[in-house]
Parts: C-alpha cells; sequence; structure tokens
C-alpha cells in the first residue's frame, strides 16, 4: 500500500516555513499591536450564548489562513457529512458514527445498512421519559413499598464519565433524586457508596453494552449481594433496569425485560451520554433538562455542519490545537474551566480525546511520523492557581490552556462570582503578556526594594508570557449551554482525527491490557501458573505469599 506523507503537502511545508520563518520567535505583545485583533479572531454567537476568544494565541492573519486551506484540504465538512448521514466511517469495526443522530432534533431521518434509526432512538428516549418520570413522582416503588430516593449509576469509562460530568455540572438543578456513580473494580468504590444507602429506596442502574464488563459486572453482582442479603431474591426486579443489548444475560441477572434500554453499536462508549446511558441524568434534574442538554448539543451540531470554516468554532479550536501540537511541539493541553459545578470536565475530556486520537496508524493503514492527540488535563479555577498555574507562567513546558468561564452564576453568592472571573480575565492576560525585566525592575523600585534585593528578586519574577490561551465565555451554566460546549469539544476532536487522518472512533488500545488481565486473575485467585517476565512473576509471587 501507498503510503501517504502528511507531512510532504504543500499545505504543512507552507505552515511549516510559515512557523520557522515568522512565528517560531514573535511574541504576543507584538501581535496585539494590532488593535483590531479581538474582533479579527473571536466568534460570538448570541443565540447560544457563547463567545470564543482565540485572540490570545500565537497566529497572525496568514497563520489563520494557512490553517483553514490545510483544514479545508483535509477535508472536514465532508467526513462530518459522512458522519451524519451515517455512513461507516468508523472502518476498522465497520461501524457508523451516530451520537450525533441521538440529539437529532429535527427528527429528520437518518440511514444506517438502508435502515431509519430514528424511530428506535425516539422510542428509547420515551422509555428514558417514563422511568426517570415515574421516579421521580414515586410513581416507581421499591420492593417494600417505599419511594425510590437514591439512584446508583454502575459503568465504567463512557458509561461513567459522561453521565457522571453532567449530573456534577447541573447538580445545582437537580431535586427530588441523588444520583451517585460506581466504576472501579476497586471494592472500596462500591463499598463506600452502599454504606450510605437504604435498599428499600435504591434503584441500581446497570450500564454495560454486552452485559460482560469485568468491572461493571463485578460490582452489579456486589450490589445484587448487598440488596438480596437484606430484601431477598424477589426484590431484584423493583431495584435494578439495565442498559445493554445482551437481553439474555441481562434476564438471567434478574432484570424484567422491560426495564432494559437499548442503545446501538454505531454509538461509542465515550459519546453515549446521549443515549440510554443518559438515563441516571434524566433521574436527577428530570426528563425535560436532558431534552435541553440534547438540543444544546444539536445547535452545535448544526453549527459545525452549516458555519463556513472561518467561523466554525470545533474548526478553529481543531486547527489551533493541531498548530502547536505538530508545530510548537506541545503535547499537552490544558482544560480549564472557571465553575466548580465542571470539576470533573477534564476528566471526562480526557476520555473523549485521549481514547479518541491516541492513535497512531493513518487511514491509509500506516504509522504516522507526526504527533496525534495530546495529553489532556486540568482542574477548575481558582483551585489551580494555587497548585500547577506556576508551571504554566515560569516554567519549562509550552501548555496551551483552554479557559471556561461564565457571565452569570447560577446561584449568586456575595461577591463571589466577580472574584471568579477577575481571575479568569487575568490568567489568560498575564501568560500571554506576562511582566518585561524592565517592568518587574520598575515595580520593585516602586515598593521600595533595595537595589541589592532588586538584583536578586528580578529574574525570578519576570514572566516570559507568549503562553497561549483560548477563551470561552458562555452566559450562564445550563442544560442547554452545557450540551453545546460538550458538543463543541466533540466536533473538534473529530476534526482533529481527520487533520491527522486516523480512526478517532475505534480504541485497541484499552484491550491488551484488559486481556493480560484475565491471564492473570486465577494466578492471584488459586494460584495457577503463567509465564510472565521476571518483573511481574516476582510481583505476582510478593501478592500471593503476603495477602
Amino acid at each position: 500500500m501507498c503510503k501517504f506523507e502528511l507531512k510532504s503537502t504543500s499545505c504543512w511545508q507552507n505552515l511549516q516555513k510559515h512557523y520557522n520563518e515568522e512565528m517560531k520567535t514573535i511574541h504576543l505583545r507584538d501581535l496585539f499591536k494590532n488593535g483590531n485583533r479581538f474582533n479579527e479572531f473571536s466568534v460570538s454567537d448570541n443565540s447560544i450564548g457563547i463567545t470564543f476568544d482565540y485572540s490570545k494565541n500565537i497566529i497572525n492573519s496568514k497563520t489563520f489562513k494557512l490553517l483553514m486551506d490545510f483544514a479545508k484540504e483535509a477535508k472536514i465538512s465532508e467526513y462530518a457529512r459522512k458522519m451524519f448521514s451515517g455512513e461507516k466511517i468508523n472502518w476498522t469495526e465497520k461501524r457508523a458514527v451516530l451520537h450525533t443522530a441521538l440529539r437529532n432534533r429535527s427528527n429528520r431521518p437518518v440511514y444506517v445498512d438502508g435502515k431509519d434509526v430514528m424511530p428506535q432512538i425516539n422510542a428509547v428516549l420515551s422509555k428514558m421519559e417514563k422511568l426517570s418520570n415515574d421516579l421521580r413522582t414515586g410513581k416507581w416503588i421499591g420492593f417494600t413499598g417505599k419511594r425510590i430516593t437514591d439512584v446508583v449509576n454502575i459503568g465504567i469509562g463512557g458509561s461513567d464519565l459522561g453521565p457522571k460530568m453532567v449530573c456534577e455540572a447541573l447538580k445545582y438543578y437537580a431535586d427530588v433524586i441523588n444520583v451517585h456513580f460506581v466504576s472501579n473494580i476497586d471494592g472500596a468504590d462500591i463499598y463506600e457508596v452502599l454504606k450510605k444507602l437504604n435498599p428499600q429506596t435504591t434503584l441500581f442502574i446497570i450500564a454495560s453494552k454486552t452485559f460482560t464488563t469485568l468491572e461493571t459486572i463485578t460490582n452489579a453482582l456486589t450490589a445484587r449481594e448487598w440488596l438480596i442479603d437484606q430484601l431477598g431474591g424477589k426484590a431484584v426486579v423493583n431495584h435494578f433496569v439495565a442498559l445493554s443489548t445482551n437481553v439474555k444475560k441481562v434476564k438471567e441477572f434478574g432484570i424484567d425485560e422491560n426495564n432494559i434500554f437499548e442503545f446501538w453499536n454505531f454509538v461509542g462508549g465515550r459519546y453515549s451520554l446521549w443515549s440510554a446511558i443518559g438515563l441516571s441524568i434524566c433521574c436527577y434534574i428530570g426528563f425535560e433538562k436532558f431534552a435541553e442538554l440534547l438540543e444544546g448539543a444539536y445547535y452545535i451540531d448544526q453549527h459545525f455542519l452549516n458555519t463556513p470554516y472561518e467561523k466554525n468554532i470545533p474548526i478553529i479550536m481543531a486547527v489551533l490545537g493541531f498548530w502547536y501540537n505538530n508545530f510548537f511541539n506541545s503535547s499537552t493541553c490544558a482544560v480549564l474551566p472557571y465553575s466548580q459545578y465542571l470539576h470533573t470536565f477534564a476528566a471526562y475530556l480526557q476520555q473523549s480525546d485521549m481514547e479518541s486520537n491516541g492513535k497512531t496508524i493513518d487511514f491509509e493503514n500506516n504509522r504516522v511520523n507526526y504527533q496525534t492527540g495530546p495529553i489532556i488535563w486540568g482542574q477548575p479555577g481558582t483551585n489551580g492557581q494555587h497548585s500547577f498555574y506556576q508551571l504554566l507562567h515560569q516554567g519549562t513546558k509550552f501548555i496551551p490552556c483552554d479557559f471556561i468561564g461564565y457571565i452569570n452564576p447560577v446561584k449568586k453568592v456575595g461577591d463571589h462570582h466577580e472574584k471568579l472571573m477577575a481571575n479568569y480575565f487575568a490568567q489568560t492576560q498575564a501568560l500571554a503578556f506576562g511582566l518585561t525585566r524592565e517592568q518587574v525592575i520598575a515595580k520593585l523600585n516602586q515598593a521600595g526594594f533595595s537595589q541589592e534585593d532588586i538584583k536578586v528578586l528580578t529574574n525570578h519574577k519576570i514572566f516570559d508570557g507568549n503562553r497561549p490561551t483560548n477563551s470561552m465565555l458562555i452566559s450562564s451554566l445550563t442544560a442547554k449551554t452545557l450540551g453545546a460546549l460538550i458538543a463543541l469539544y466533540e466536533h473538534k476532536i473529530f476534526a482533529q482525527g481527520i487533520i491527522w487522518r486516523i480512526n478517532s472512533f475505534d480504541q485497541w488500545g484499552v484491550e491488551l491490557g484488559k486481556v493480560l488481565a484475565n491471564v492473570i486473575l486465577p494466578e492471584l485467585k488459586n494460584g495457577s501458573k503463567n509465564t510472565h517476565d521476571s518483573s511481574t512473576e516476582n510481583l505476582i509471587k510478593i501478592f500471593n505469599s503476603n495477602k
């Protein structure tokens, strides 16, 4: 098979030449001498209430044009239309990629293998609405006749991170149902959740497409044992529902077939919160708010499909990340929401981005010779300012950052929000422009420091600046704007996968460790022997001899 050399294309070569000759040593201080820079490098959408300011990036008009040329040459929009129309763009698994159909609020037909999938999607949404309404109104009762007060979602990966993030983000809107999440196979996870609950008032949601996922089924069996010990085997039917396609195994577990919620192989786990995997969200904040979440994502879907590249927020986010990853040799991206409600957002994006674009094989089945997906990490402000921002400002690593802030808090508490947002605005300014030697000396003189102290302190107080940031400023944190924010990142990730010519929708990299764990497990349980490297064998020996 012929090897396609992405780095040899004229688009890449033009960007490389531009970086080497014009942008490698330029500073944001110089770029901001253009007084019109914000207007040139920002996008505002008042309909959804989002302003995306990317003016504090190391780009000029020529950079932007070259990046847009690259995006157009990559045919991002062409691939997007293939995705939305149900073509099997996940070619290694021969699957369509249709998380977008789950939030298709237009209800236009979407075909997979000649069949419109919208009727079955709508049927599951109706079923989710009924169950969540029944729980929230007290119509669904437990085995002893008591009302359900707590829902426990048992899943892992996309069956946990997405719904957990949304529930945390929208907890202000929650009222009658408490929601808990169990994911880790470490027994401490489920133990700490169960010890707080009453089996008579608890409903478990078991989220596993195959109903064979080791972590999920282990935790589900523990939960069932806990329930049966206190209420008896007949109680299972009142206290468990399943999100799965394996009807046989679900029924064997003791769950009523009517309480099985379907989802499909055209939805990857990390994109599944819009599906039945979002049932815990519906129970927590109500189906009406869940529908608003879908509507926000659908709005961005249409923006991504129909907005010209130059004003298309996900495409702009994608090419900027590509610019730093592949020309500035940046290996990470920090996501920094100035909202405590979004404290799990970076963890959610880690799977969404790193499982999608942590790949080394391209469209032509060849190993790439360039960097692909970045490491995603972050914490909410202002907590992060008191831990890792030191490295962002004065460390040796080059780390582009996304700042996410809100104009209006969901709950006004004194002057907290103004103080929070003062930090939001100040941090991007400081990262961009820093403090020069002359500015530092002037400040120290003004503060009355001696010349000897100034000599010692000056170098330590210089901030180089020139650290690029994106600023996402959103009207308020609602279900609709959260849906929009998630979809912006989903499409950014997709667009970068197309630029890098990789399949963003398979995840073969998670398989090997799981296979080896199944080989090792019998050695830990009954002492059976397998051959391993000397390190693994001796670690197992120490574990078995001391447990």
